[in-house]
């Protein structure tokens, strides 16, 4: 589904909503993530795919970027090797 709009809509069908998270269509349907329904349609809400995202794990330990700013304000500056 060619998407032209500047934004993600709210509520995204399958091929939208696995293209927006970055995954196959069918490792969206793995996921379960829960959908909305509008009469026939089963929509995913981008709600539940940003709190998804989010929840995710960085790799090799890394550490989010908003958790290293804030962490910086309370400890003084960080030090990078």
């Amino acid at each position: 589904m060619p998407v032209t709009r500047e934004f993600a809509p709210r509520l995204m069908p399958a091929p939208q909503a696995a293209h927006y998270l970055g995954v196959s269509e069918t490792m969206l349907r793995d996921l379960k993530l829960p959908r909305r329904k509008i009469g026939a349609k089963r929509l995913y809400d981008r709600n539940d795919l940003d709190a998804y995202a989010t929840g995710l794990d960085y790799e090799d330990g890394a550490v989010a970027l908003d958790t290293m700013a804030s962490a910086s304000k309370s400890k003084g500056p960080k030090q990078w090797a």
